[in-house]
């Protein structure tokens, strides 16, 4: 089977990976992620993920391997929330989320040097209303200032999500059920730390 090198620097695409039994090594894959003119948002964060893919495959040798890139976006009312420039940017941001639902895309690519694969998963997510101490005190945490959209569904930001329709591991960052299926059109099984394990 041939190796996985996953081209993100995030800690949480790397627990998602983990949690689902497939072995990978990192790559730091940097690439320009400034949106084009008039891109949609389902166009932006696939072009990301499929960048970071091709970038991580450009630095390995020749049929080393496959390469998963992945990328995600808060959007409300048709524009990306990114992240934070700042406490009072992540404050706006969050007070535009309040009380509101919102939409986030997450896009996988998966390369190697015959093929390219993507795929985009959307997900939505409704905050109930959330007050200006509420957010001043999770900024204060330091948790949203380097989260699309200023927060993380994971962590302390969990008591402002009232509903979430479709999948939660896209939001943290990887849909892991659709990554699986990926994986396995290129011969990447998960649960591989199953496999020795017949009992």
């Amino acid at each position: 089977m041939p190796p996985l090198f996953l081209a993100s620097g995030s800690p949480r695409r790397r627990e998602l990976l983990t949690q689902i039994g497939v072995p990978f090594t990192v790559l730091s894959a940097q690439i320009d992620e400034t949106p084009l003119s008039n891109e949609i948002p389902a166009a932006y964060v696939e072009r990301l993920a499929r960048g970071k893919a091709e970038a991580g495959l450009a630095l390995l040798a020749v049929d080393q391997g496959c390469v998963l890139g992945a990328d995600t976006a808060v959007v409300l009312d048709g524009q990306i929330l990114g992240k934070p420039l700042d406490e009072a940017d992540a404050l706006q941001m969050l007070a535009a989320l309040s009380g509101r639902e919102h939409e986030v895309l997450t896009a996988i690519a998966v390369v190697n040097n015959q093929r390219c694969e993507t795929s985009v998963v959307a997900s939505r997510v409704r905050f109930r209303s959330v007050s200006t101490g509420e957010v001043r005190a999770y900024w204060a945490s330091g948790e949203p200032q380097d989260k699309a959209g200023s927060y993380a569904i994971q962590g302390l930001a969990a008591i402002f999500v009232e509903s979430l329709q479709g999948s939660y591991s896209a939001v943290v960052g990887l849909p892991l059920c659709e990554t699986a299926e990926m994986l396995g059109r290129f011969g990447i099984p998960c649960w591989q730390c199953l496999e020795g394990d017949k009992s």
